[in-house]
């Protein structure tokens, strides 16, 4: 039986030789990341940890979400080791473990911006088209 955070293995492929890509442990470990990145509250606590160390107050404040929730995002990207933790007395400070997770956000973002351009380009080039085709009928 597949863990809940695996996924299931291929039961058919198409070329009973080849390899169960989504059972190599490569693929999996990737799969993990991408989910753990894949919430919107991850992604803006991964943006704020980019501009520098916060402590969970200084999280919760920003995000406006409860400590409980709070804490859950931040020990999600703990675990997977995308962030780390440090503690200075009472206060428990988080950091990006790596900064290439800083750039992945900031490439996602590139991605995002020019998928985004383009569909923007196609809906002006249509609303340019409708007028004309309407007075054609």
């Amino acid at each position: 039986m597949a863990r809940r955070d695996e996924p299931p293995a291929t039961t058919a492929s198409p070329d009973a030789g080849a390899p169960h890509v989504r059972s190599d442990p490569v693929y999996v470990v990737k799969a993990r990341l991408f989910r753990v990145l894949g919430h919107p509250v991850r992604i803006r606590i991964l943006e704020l940890l980019s501009e520098g160390e916060r402590t969970v107050g200084d999280l919760q404040a920003e995000l406006q979400v409860d400590s409980s929730g709070t804490s859950q995002h931040l020990a999600t990207l703990r675990q997977q080791g995308v962030v780390e933790s440090r503690r200075a007395g009472t206060s428990v400070y988080y950091r990006v473990r790596d900064p290439r997770v800083s750039q992945l956000l900031a490439v996602a973002k590139q991605i995002l911006t020019s998928a985004l351009s383009e569909s923007h380009a196609l809906l002006d080039e249509l609303a340019e088209e409708t007028p004309a085709r309407s007075r054609r009928r």
